[in-house]
Order: C-alpha cells, then structure tokens, then sequence
C-alpha cells in the first residue's frame, strides 16, 4: 500500500509540474491551429499586421442577434468565430453579438435609425416546415476605435442568389471586411487621389457615395485641368504628387497641352483610373416626349493615346442578353399608373465567371456579384509591351451595335434569338493594364516643353472601364445622394461601388488588402428541401439517435462494470 501510495504521489507530482511548465511556456508561446481542409480560419499576414497595430480597445458591435433563417445562423456563427481569431490574436479587440430589436417598443425607431446610418436591414422569410414568418436581421457590424468608426457590411447583395449562396459569398469576404474596417480605424491617411476636373466630368452629387467611400481612407482632391492653359509645368508638377488620378465620364475634348500632363504623370508611373464613354448617350436623354434618342460617337481626342497605351475604345454600344432590369409605366399616366419591369439590353449584367475569361479570378473581381453597366463600350487591346487583363466582360449573348443609331425605350419588346449573337459575345468592358507606359509624344513634337518630360519611366497601373455611368448614384426624393449600386426603382443592389474600391485598393498597392479578397472558403449548406421531405427521418437522426447512442454506451458501461467487479 505504501508503494502505490508513493507512485501516485509522484504521478500528481509529474502532472502538476507539467501543467505549470506549460502554463509558464503558454506565456511566451503562442500558437492556433487551424484543422479546417480550407484553412478559413488560419489569417493572412496583413490582417494579422493590422491586430497587432491595435494599442487600445477596439469594440466591434455585431447586430446578428435575434430570430433568423439557418443560413444566418451559419454567418453569425462563422463571424463569431473569426473575431474569436481576432481577440486570440490581440485582446484590445473586443466585441458583443447585439439584438437591435430586443426591446419590442422600439423597434420602428430603432428600424428607421438604422436606415439613417446608412445600415439597411434585410426582411428574410423564416421557414419552420409548413409555417413561415417574416424577420428583420441586420447583417451589420460597427466598429469603434478612439475617435474613429466604421460600418462593416456583413451580407453581400447579389441580384439573383438564393440566401445559400449570398452567405457562402459572404463568409468568404469576412476577413477582408473586418480587415479593411480595422485598417480604416487604426491607420492614418497617407496616399492622395486626385479626382480629375475640367473637361465636363461627372458632378461630384452624381458620385458622392464613392467620394465618400474613398474620403475614409485617402486623401482627395478636386484636381481641374483649367491651369494647363496658364502653366503647364506648375500643373503637371502639382498632379505628380498625387498617387492615383481618377477621370470619371469626361463629356469635353482634352487638348494636346493637357493630353501631355496626364501623359507625364502616367509615364512617371501615376495610377490612373479611367470611366471612359466613347458614344455619347445616357439613360436620362430618353426622358422625353418620343422616349427615344441618338446615340452618336464622343470625341474626347483620347484615342492616340490610348491606342499608344494599349487599348482602343470603339464608339459602339453593347447589347446583352444578360441584362439588368428597368422600370416603365405601363397604361394611362395617372394615381393608377401601373409599373413593370423589362430587361434593358443596353444595361449589361456583368458577372465575374473564371470559367469564361481567366481575369475573372484577379483579386478585383473575384468573388465579386454582378456589376451594372450602361450603354458600355467594347474595349480592344493591342499588343505593344504592356501587361493587359480583362477584369470584366460581357456575356455569351451579346454584341456591339454600330453608332449612330436611335434607341427607344419602346426596344424592351423586341424579341431576340440566341443566333443573334453568333460570332460576338464575351466583350471586354473593363481591363488592367501594368508595365512601363511609352510616350504618346515619343518621336512627336510634345505641345509644351518642360525639361523633366520622358519618353518612358517608371512601372506603372492603369484600368479602363467603358462606362462613365458606373459610378453614378441615383438620388432620393430631396436630391440626396443613394448608396452606390443601389437601384431606387428596381430596389436591386450591384456590387459597382465593391468593384471600383477594388479598382482603387489595387492600384494602389494598399496594405495587401486586396489580396485577401482571393480566400477562397467551402460552406456545405443544409438541403432544405430535402430535410423537408424527410422530416421524421431528419429528425431522428439529428436528436434521437445521439440519445439511442448514448443510450446504448451507458448500458455497455454499465454491463461492463457489473461484470468486472461482479468476480
């Protein structure tokens, strides 16, 4: 007795020192492993850059709490457990799961509050077998940190997915949400964008959410090409401290003095972003009596430059089977006017597929829903030394249509066959180009002199969309600027403002940030409707037979342990 008194005296001795050892490592070693076959939860070295940065508590607000669908469920749990990772990793980050309709007084202000904010909920159908019920769940996060906040959009809208599929997408961008919301909060501004004036560009109401949107990261400034004609050497000097130019639907004709401004600045190796129409019409000029209009070439005397940089613009508009919907009276005008929607096929949907083109799995677009485009443009590239990707192209059921032409609002009703687009479709409407741009002036006489002009420089980005209108908002009744992508008529919502930040992001080189979008996550979603069909059987295997195993474990146990000490 003495003997195994003493050798479990030593095994407690043992257990205690280990247990002390590794408390004790566990203090200065600090290591997660991530067991899941697509490595969801193992975080990229920029978010983990940016939980490291967080010096004091940072509080993040989650509103997914309450009664909701399954596939909410699956999205609260999973964000749950990545700002799991996040404290893990850096205990200032703190976070609180919140129901804003916990208290049933008030809930219509609580409702309307959250519309102000800009954080708009989404009214989802609760299935319970043959009862349904209507919720409010509001995918929305905010986070706060010192005197800086942000929103963090938790559910991506894409028009034509089941709920399934808008939370599987959703998962995958948890990480580059969150990230980028903690790199908006902690970091201070540094890059500087100038947005481009002077030749007839979009009013700044007209793309307000954007500016907005950019506003909380970069510095910006209304640049206006005006000075060229004073001093061109003073502006051109002036645009080369800005690291991103960003030119959206010029209407006015550049001249050759302004033409070289911008193209030093890109030479130099400037970023630039280009919405760029090359036919000039626009939903709103079909407002009128005849609902109709002429669509006719714009001359912005940018094609020799960007035929030196490799693209060409054709002044034809596309038409796509794969289009986004509008809405036209239908009847007498009137309190009684009915209203219904058409497909508009000059309104292509252009959705990301890796299995059309392979620029669709560039970290801009990829995993991105679909983007609306009015009235695009097809693009052609040339072959002249620069790297070249198409981000986004059109359908297999489409094609360009020569200008001019007359188009009216009356074309929804024509009817169409999949040999009309024989031979056409899969359009580019938007590319990346990279490398180290030429002179458009090279072996030319350059408008002005200026003794710091090259002929070629430094590497350099650039992406052309064909379609100015890309980043328009519409407006409300009190001429107030609506969320980019939002459609006020349809009440469908794009993903054109997650687009044109990815444009931005990537261009410039922001934190690696952009990369993060290229996580790739698999959610195995319960069939419901296979559930459903096999109610009972669901039933009992998801609650009766762990009891029936549990069941038949503590009888064997028991069985076994009456026999043991039975002899």
């Amino acid at each position: 007795m003495k003997t195994v008194k003493k050798k479990s005296i030593k095994q407690l001795a043992i257990t205690a020192i280990v247990l002390l050892v590794l408390n004790f490592s566990g203090s200065y070693i600090f290591e997660r492993f991530d067991l899941t076959h697509d490595k969801r939860y193992t975080l990229s070295p920029t978010t983990l850059s940016l939980i490291e940065s967080v010096e004091e508590p940072l509080y993040i607000d989650v509103f997914l709490e309450g009664e909701f669908p399954s596939e909410f469920k699956r999205l609260q749990d999973e964000t749950r457990q990545l700002l799991d990772e996040f404290h893990a990793y850096n205990p200032n980050i703190i976070f609180q799961f919140v129901n804003p309709l916990e208290d049933e007084n008030s809930n219509e202000q609580v409702i309307q509050e959250f519309y102000q904010n800009g954080l708009t909920p989404v009214s989802v159908t609760v299935d319970d077998k043959s009862k349904q019920t209507q919720e409010m769940v509001f995918p929305w996060a905010v986070a706060s940190y010192a005197d800086k906040g942000a929103k963090i959009q938790l559910l991506k809208n894409q028009m034509g997915a089941t709920t399934a599929e808008k939370v599987v997408s959703s998962v995958q961008h948890l990480e580059y949400v969150f990230a980028d919301a903690l790199n908006k909060v902690t970091k201070a501004k540094e890059k500087k964008i100038a947005i481009i004036k002077g030749n007839g560009e979009m009013p700044d109401l007209l793309m307000a959410d954007f500016l907005q949107q950019l506003g909380e990261s970069y510095h910006i400034g209304r640049f206006t090409l005006d000075s060229v004609a004073v001093n061109p050497q003073k502006t051109m000097a002036n645009l080369k401290a800005y690291d991103l130019a960003i030119i959206a639907k010029p209407t006015e004709r550049f001249t050759e003095e302004e033409k070289e401004v911008l193209d030093q600045y890109i030479v130099n190796g400037g970023k630039t972003l280009w919405m760029v129409d090359a036919v000039q019409i626009d939903m709103d000029s079909l407002h009128n009596e005849t609902a109709a209009t002429l669509a006719f070439p714009r001359d912005l005397n940018l094609d020799d430059m960007f035929f030196k940089y490799g693209f060409r613009l054709k002044p034809d508009i596309i038409k796509d089977e794969q289009a986004t919907p509008i809405q036209l009276a239908t009847g007498a005008e009137g309190s009684g006017t009915q209203y219904q929607q058409y497909l508009w096929r000059y309104s292509p949907f252009v959705y990301p597929d890796p299995t059309v083109y392979k620029g669709a799995d560039h970290p801009i677009v990829k995993n991105l829903g679909g983007i609306k485009f009015e009235f695009a443009n097809p693009i052609d590239t040339i072959k002249n030394g620069i790297n070249k990707k198409v981000l986004l192209a059109t359908s297999q059921y489409s094609k360009p249509i020569g200008t001019p032409i007359e188009v009216q609002l009356s074309m929804v009703a024509e009817q169409t066959s999949p040999q009309d687009y024989e031979g056409f479709g899969f359009i580019p409407v938007s590319v990346l180009l990279e490398g180290k741009f030429h002179s458009m002036y090279e072996n030319r006489i350059v408008p002005f002199k200026d003794d710091t002009y090259k002929t070629t420089g430094n590497e350099g980005k650039m992406i052309i969309i064909s379609d100015g209108d890309i980043v328009k908002n519409q407006l409300d009744k009190n001429y107030q600027p609506l969320e980019l992508g939002y459609d006020k008529w349809t009440k469908n919502r794009y993903d054109n403002k997650e687009f044109l930040m990815n444009c931005v992001n990537y261009l410039l080189d922001d934190n690696g940030l952009i990369n993060i979008r290229s996580k790739d996550v698999t959610l195995p979603m319960l069939d419901k409707e296979k559930v459903y069909k096999n109610y009972t059987t669901a039933q009992f295997i998801t609650v009766g037979l762990p009891i029936l195993i549990l069941a038949i474990f503590g009888l064997l146990f028991t069985y076994l342990r009456k026999r043991k000490y039975a002899k």
